[in-house]
C-alpha cells in the first residue's frame, strides 16, 4: 500500500484573497474541495503551523502543510471478468465494453462490474482520491456496448476528466433506429436533464435542462429501419438515447425511450427479426482523446459488438431479399 505523502504549498501573489478549502485542491489534484475540507477541521492541514477554518483566507507568503489521507480500503473484490482491452500503457487502459455489463458497482450489482474486472486486470493502479480503483472518465450505460476510457493513477485522471469536462474530446457512436430520416444528416440541439416526473429518465422537457447538441448522419438504410452515425458534442446522460426518440427515430430495442415499441410499426420481417432483441442498438463507435502524459492525439476504435452487428447483416439479407 503506498504511504501517504506529505504536502507544502507556499502562496503566491496569484493566490492571494482564496479560500483554503479552494486552493489547496487547485494544487493538489488528487483531492476534492469536500476532502480537504475535512482535513482542515481534523487539524491535518495548518497554515503557518496553525490550524485554520476551510473559509480562512490565504495571504502572500502563507506556508500550507498537510498528508495526504491513506488510500481508503476499497471494499470491491477484483473479479477475473473477461474484457476486451484495446490498449493499455502506464496511464490508461482503453476497454470495448460487451452490452449487459455495468460500469460501476452500485445497489443490485455489488460485484460482476467493468470496476470489478479492472482491479483484477490492473495490478498496477495507483489511488485515485484517496481510493485504490480505475479511474473510469465518462460513462456507458449497462446495455450500449463500445469504447470506455479508464485512467490507473491520479494525475491521468484528472487530465482525462478535464478533456471530457472542457469538450475536447470527440464521441461517435453508431445507432440503429427505426424509421427512415428524410434528410442524409443534420444537427439536433435540444437539451436535456432529468424528466420531471419520472426521475429514471432523461427528457428534454426538463425543468432543469443543460445544453446538449448532436450531429447525425445516415450511413446505411434498411426496411424500415437506418443505421446513423452521432456525434455527441455534448456528454449528457443518456443523450443518444434522447436525441434520437425527439427526433421521432427511437433507438431499436430502446426500453425506456420508445424504442421497443417502435419494433412493432415496422414490416413483418423486420418485426420478426428484431422482436428477440433485449437491448438498444447503440455502440459507442469511436472516440478521439489526447494522451494524458504525451498530449499526443489518440483516435479509438471498437468493433461493433457480435449481436448488433449479426442483427445488421440479418436486416441487409432481407433489404436484398425483397429488391
Amino acid at each position: 500500500m503506498p504511504s501517504s505523502p506529505e504536502f507544502a504549498i507556499v502562496v503566491s501573489a496569484a493566490d492571494t484573497g482564496k479560500r483554503l478549502d479552494v486552493l489547496v485542491p487547485s494544487r493538489i489534484s488528487d483531492l476534492t474541495r469536500s476532502a480537504v475540507a475535512h482535513l482542515i477541521l481534523q487539524g491535518q492541514v495548518t497554515v503557518n503551523g496553525v490550524s485554520k477554518r476551510p473559509s480562512y483566507r490565504v495571504r502572500i507568503g502563507d506556508r500550507i502543510e498537510g498528508r495526504m489521507p491513506s488510500p481508503a480500503v476499497v471494499h470491491l473484490e477484483p473479479q477475473p471478468i473477461d474484457i476486451d482491452i484495446l490498449y493499455e500503457d502506464r496511464d490508461l487502459v482503453v476497454v470495448n465494453k460487451q452490452p449487459g455489463l455495468v460500469v460501476h458497482p452500485a445497489p443490485g450489482h455489488a460485484s460482476g462490474t467493468l470496476v470489478n474486472a479492472l482491479l483484477h486486470h490492473c495490478p498496477d493502479l495507483l489511488p485515485i482520491k484517496g481510493e485504490i480503483r480505475p479511474g473510469i472518465v465518462h460513462r456507458l450505460d449497462k446495455d450500449t456496448s463500445g469504447l470506455i476510457v479508464a485512467a490507473k493513477n491520479p494525475q491521468a485522471h484528472s487530465r482525462l476528466t478535464d478533456q471530457f469536462a472542457t469538450r475536447k474530446v470527440h464521441k461517435t457512436y453508431l445507432a440503429l433506429v427505426c424509421g427512415q430520416p428524410s434528410a442524409a444528416a443534420g444537427r439536433i440541439e435540444l437539451p436535456v436533464g432529468r424528466h420531471p416526473i419520472d426521475r429514471k429518465r432523461m427528457s428534454t422537457a426538463s425543468r432543469r435542462p443543460r445544453t446538449a447538441v448532436t450531429e447525425w448522419k445516415v450511413t446505411r438504410r434498411f426496411s424500415g429501419l437506418a443505421l446513423m452515425e452521432l456525434d455527441l458534442r455534448t456528454g449528457r446522460t443518456h443523450q443518444a438515447r434522447v436525441h434520437c426518440a425527439a427526433m421521432g427515430y427511437p433507438i431499436a430495442g430502446d426500453p425506456v425511450y420508445g424504442g421497443r415499441k417502435a419494433i412493432k410499426q415496422l414490416p413483418r420481417p423486420v418485426t420478426d427479426l428484431l422482436q428477440h432483441i433485449s437491448r438498444q442498438m447503440l455502440h459507442a463507435w469511436r472516440l478521439v482523446i489526447f494522451h494524458p502524459r504525451s498530449k499526443e492525439v489518440m483516435n479509438l476504435e471498437a468493433p461493433i459488438a457480435d449481436d448488433m452487428n449479426r442483427l445488421l447483416e440479418s436486416l441487409a439479407a432481407i433489404r436484398a431479399d425483397s429488391i
